[in-house]
């Protein structure tokens, strides 16, 4: 299987989150999987303008040239994109919610109905399914996992995908590794 994964650890000295990141990743190659690891802190993505550009004047085409471009590439060429970051204020890191703000031209603005909700037509065949790996906070509870959870869960049907999973660095590599298979 071809993995994705975006590191969306915006501080290198947060120890914990890196090994344990090196890990999985290990694990996940010598079961045989391909995986690209981007480093998000060391990519140069502007954020969003919300230009519409992207669906307007140049179809699926970022108008911003810069590292969003390696993602979404390897976004669409992957069969699974695990989103990694730790918990900050309740939610993922702002660095991870940039890169997947970015990839919004891989949808097409056209809404159509799914399953009774609103969402993007899709704009090509195939889309990866999703994952999260997420370190938390001492303070986050039930709440802030209920809210992450819906929103990638609806972020998941509008790039016409799933989410398969959440874990936490709080079970071993190699449990979270392992149930990366079963999905």
């Amino acid at each position: 299987m071809k993995i994705l994964i975006l590191n969306g650890n915006p501080n290198p000295d947060v120890h914990d989150f890196e090994r344990y990141l090196a890990r999985f990743t290990k694990i996940l190659e010598e079961k045989g999987h391909g995986v690209a690891l981007h480093t998000l802190r060391d990519m140069k993505i502007q954020p969003c303008s919300g230009c519409f550009n992207c669906w307007v004047k140049t179809p699926g085409l970022c108008s911003f040239k810069d590292d969003a471009d390696k993602n979404a590439r390897a976004f669409l060429a992957a069969d699974l994109v695990i989103l990694a970051s730790p918990i900050i204020m309740g939610f993922i890191s702002a660095i991870t919610k940039n890169a997947m703000d970015r990839i919004i031209p891989l949808i097409h603005p056209y809404l159509i109905e799914v399953n009774g909700e609103v969402h993007h037509m899709k704009r090509y065949d195939a889309y990866p399914r999703l994952g999260l790996l997420l370190e938390k906070e001492s303070c986050t509870d039930d709440e802030d996992m209920t809210i992450i959870h819906d929103i990638f869960k609806r972020a998941a049907i509008n790039m016409h995908s799933s989410l398969d999973f959440v874990h936490y660095t709080t079970i071993p590599a190699e449990e979270a590794a392992d149930a990366v298979d079963i999905h």
